[in-house]
C-alpha cells in the first residue's frame, strides 16, 4: 500500500477486497501519477510509442500497451485507445492472423495472444474482435498449447506461446462477447491441461526443468514464460487447485524472503522507458502477484 497508484489499485482490488467505489479512484490515478503516467507520457503525436507497432523491444506501441493493461489503467483511457486501434490496423498474415512483419507472410500466435489481450481489455467491441479470436483457435496443436514455429514445422508447443494466448482467452470472456465462447472456453481448458501435465516447467518425458529461467521471477514478463506468471493466470480464471501445481507453489513459496516479500530476479533485457524495479532487491510486484496466487491456493 506505499507503492505506486497501480500496486495500491490491484492489492486493494486483489488482496483487502476494497469497495468498488474507493477502486474507482484508485485505478483513476494510475494515469496521472508514477508508473502509468510515465508510460502514457512517451506517446508520440502519431499515436504510438516507440518507432512504431513492434519496434524496438520494449518500448514500441505493442508492449507499452500491454504494460500499460498489466499495472491496471483504466480501459477507457484516450492514450491508450488510440494506440489499440493503430494495433488493430496492422495487415492480414496469409492464416488470417494479425501481423506486424514487413517480410514474414505468416502471423505470430504469441504476438496474437498478446493482441487479443490488449483488444479485449482496452477496446472489447472491435470488428476485428473475431479474427483475432478465430486464429488462434484455428492454431492450437494437437498436445493443447501453441507454438508460433507452427508454419516452420513445430508439433509441441511452446511455454511461452501457450501462456501468451491463454491471457489473451482469459481476458476475453471477462467481455462477455458471445462469439465462439465455447470453443474458447474449451481451448483454455486444454491449454490449462498442457500445462499441468508439464507441472508448469518441466518435461512430460523426463519430468526434469525445460528452463532454469522459467523459475526465475521476473516482471514484466513480456513474452516469457514462468511460473509465477502461469500460476496468476490461473489465479485470475479462478482455476481450481491441481496436485501438479505443487512444484511451482513450492519453488514460489522458497523464494520468499525472511521479511516475507519476493525479490525481482530477473528482467528480459531490451530497451525500456524506464525501470519500475531492481533487480535482486525486493518486489512490489512480485509480492502482491505471489500474494493473490497464495490466497487462492490456501498458502500464506
Amino acid at each position: 500500500m506505499e507503492g505506486d497508484p497501480s500496486i495500491v489499485y490491484q492489492t486493494q482490488r486483489d488482496l483487502l477486497g476494497t469497495a468498488a467505489s474507493k477502486l474507482k479512484a484508485t485505478q483513476a490515478q494510475i494515469a496521472r501519477y508514477g508508473w502509468g503516467k510515465g508510460f502514457l507520457d512517451k506517446q508520440q503525436a502519431n499515436g504510438h510509442w516507440g518507432r512504431g507497432s513492434y519496434r524496438p523491444k520494449w518500448i514500441c506501441t505493442h508492449y507499452t500497451l500491454l504494460d500499460l493493461l498489466t499495472i491496471g489503467i483504466e480501459p477507457t483511457n484516450e492514450a491508450c485507445q488510440r494506440g489499440i486501434q493503430l494495433l488493430l490496423a496492422s495487415k492480414q498474415g496469409i492464416d488470417r492472423g494479425l501481423n506486424y512483419a514487413r517480410t514474414v507472410p505468416y502471423s505470430d500466435v504469441c504476438i496474437n495472444g498478446m493482441i487479443l489481450n490488449m483488444a479485449s481489455y482496452f477496446s472489447p467491441a472491435a470488428k476485428e474482435m473475431q479474427s483475432i479470436v478465430d486464429y488462434p483457435l484455428e492454431r492450437q496443436f494437437a498436445d493443447g498449447g501453441w507454438n508460433c514455429m507452427y508454419y516452420q514445422g513445430a508439433t509441441h508447443s511452446s511455454f511461452h506461446s501457450t501462456i501468451g494466448v491463454m491471457e489473451g482467452f482469459a481476458e476475453y470472456q471477462k467481455t462477455g462477447n458471445n462469439y465462439r465462447k465455447h470453443d474458447v472456453r474449451v481451448a483454455l481448458a486444454r491449454s490449462g491441461e498442457f500445462l499441468q501435465v508439464h507441472k508448469l516447467c518441466r518435461s512430460d518425458k523426463t519430468n526434469t526443468i525445460v528452463d532454469p529461467k522459467m523459475q526465475k521471477l521476473a516482471f514484466p514478463c513480456r513474452w516469457k514464460y514462468d511460473i509465477l506468471r502461469a500460476l496468476d493466470l490461473f489465479w485470475s480464471t479462478g482455476a481450481r487447485y491441481d496436485n501438479r501445481m505443487t512444484d511451482a507453489i513450492d519453488s514460489l513459496l522458497q523464494k520468499r524472503l525472511p521479511d516475507g516479500r519476493w525479490p525481482l530476479q530477473l528482467k528480459h533485457p531490451g530497451q525500456t522507458h524506464f525501470e519500475m524495479e531492481r533487480v535482486g532487491k525486493p518486489s512490489r510486484w512480485n509480492t502482491l502477484r505471489a500474494l493473490r496466487v497464495l490466497k487462492q491456493y490456501g498458502t500464506s
